[in-house]
């Protein structure tokens, strides 16, 4: 842990402060997580606060795995002050796209509300008081840089426990969150916010390529 890159280590760190102090003061996720824009508790600090935030031990367990197994070598390659600000704006990125697809969707629950849609109006009360937590939208963006920088680095994952490289591993993943996502599953995952780290992710790279300045 002691040798983990600087920006990597403490954003583990953070992550786990925050984890257990929700698991002290369950009132955080209230005020620290993501809500719709439509939600009276929406404020735009929580574009950055919601990805500090976890809702599991399994849901920080495995972003900050993901995290230290990918990141690392990113921040070794970039430096700490570029892998920080690769990371928040695809987490930010994620939440915009997130908000913006639960936007679509709550004005569609709106109209067949207003139709006499009892159902929808029980859906309209949930999206607005469902909050959205979780380094996952920032996490698949850094997959996404991997994949991009280091695509025939083969990865060996944990669950399942198989190896492929990094290429592969970035479009399965990334075609599971665009068909889940398209699915309307129940799941309770962000899917949507996970697309959109990997796109924030992906025009960022390609804009550094551009400009010559990936590197520096």
């Amino acid at each position: 842990m002691f040798r983990l890159p600087p920006v990597l280590k403490n954003l583990i760190i953070i992550n786990t402060i925050l984890f257990f102090a929700t698991l002290l003061m369950p009132a955080l996720y209230g005020v620290l997580s993501l809500f719709p824009f439509e939600s009276s508790l929406f404020k735009p600090y929580q574009f950055l606060t919601y990805m500090f935030m976890h809702g599991g031990w399994a849901h920080i367990f495995f972003n900050m795995y993901t995290l230290f197994f990918f990141g690392s070598v990113l921040e070794q390659v970039w430096g700490g002050k570029k892998f920080l600000l690769f990371y928040l704006v695809t987490g930010i990125g994620a939440a915009l796209i997130h908000n913006g697809i639960i936007s679509l969707r709550y004005s569609d629950m709106i109209a067949l509300a207003q139709s006499g849609d009892v159902v929808a109006l029980s859906q309209v009360r949930g999206i607005l008081n469902t909050p959205t937590v979780g380094a996952s939208g920032a996490i698949y963006g850094v997959l996404m840089a991997f994949g991009m920088l280091f695509p025939d680095r083969i990865v060996q994952l944990l669950l399942p426990p198989v190896a492929l490289k990094a290429k592969w591993f970035v479009l399965i993943f990334g075609a599971i969150e665009l068909l889940f996502g398209f699915s309307n599953s129940t799941d309770n995952v962000a899917h949507f916010a996970h697309l959109g780290g990997m796109i924030f992710g992906y025009i960022l790279i390609r804009y550094w390529k551009s400009k010559g300045t990936m590197y520096y």
